[in-house]
Parts: C-alpha cells; sequence; structure tokens
C-alpha cells in the first residue's frame, strides 16, 4: 500500500510561483516513477510532469515545459513540483501520482493522493 499526501498549494497571482510537495509512505519510493496531474473544473485531467528512478528522466506537459521543474529524494520520500510563471490558466487541482510498473509515464498511475487546490489570480 501507498500513501500520497500533497501539500504547499494556495492563491497567488499570475507570474508568481508556488512549490508542491508530496510525501509517500507505507512502502518502498525510490522505484516508482512519480508524476503530476491536473484537472481544472470541467476538463478532464491533464499530465504535467513525472520523474524516473533517476533524475536524468524527468517528462513535461507541453503546457508547462519550461515553467515547472519536478524533483524528487528518494531519502525522505518526497517529490516536489515548483511551478514559476504562473498563468491563470494553471488554476486546477493538482495531484500527486505513483507508477509502481515500468514503462508509460503519462498514465497508468497505480496511486493517487488527494490533491491540493492551486489558483492563480490576475
Amino acid at each position: 500500500q501507498v500513501q500520497l499526501v500533497e501539500s504547499g498549494g494556495g492563491l497567488v497571482q499570475a507570474g508568481g510561483s508556488l512549490r508542491l510537495s508530496c510525501a509517500a509512505s507505507g512502502r518502498t519510493f525510490s522505484s516508482y516513477t512519480m508524476g503530476w496531474f491536473r484537472q481544472a473544473p470541467g476538463k478532464e485531467r491533464e499530465f504535467v510532469a513525472a520523474i524516473k528512478w533517476s533524475e536524468s528522466f524527468t517528462f513535461y506537459g507541453d503546457s508547462v515545459k519550461g515553467r515547472f521543474t519536478i524533483s524528487r529524494d528518494n531519502a525522505k520520500n518526497t517529490v516536489w513540483l515548483q511551478m514559476n510563471s504562473l498563468k491563470p490558466e494553471d488554476t486546477a487541482v493538482y495531484y500527486c501520482a505513483a507508477n509502481e510498473n515500468p514503462g508509460a509515464v503519462r498514465s497508468g498511475y497505480d496511486y493517487w493522493g488527494q490533491g491540493t487546490q492551486v489558483t492563480v489570480s490576475s
């Protein structure tokens, strides 16, 4: 079993920054691919970023590439999403996810957190 808890969301002005954290517990963390997804009202869940066991393997959705950075610390069982140059269209609930299976990084995740709200005002 894996438990994921997100934190760090909030209200920011356009152009500002936030850092989201995801704390994992319950079992071994280091082998998982970790991802961030988001869902805005009335829209489908969207892939944001992912990181494999190596920091060399990171992936980003087109809408956030160059603005967001994903990182992890396996010793702390924690993954972060640094969000810079935020835009109103980034407003969504952000979810942390863990994938215990090798392969795809944009889908197929096994465990999900409850989400944290990010609101970007104009």
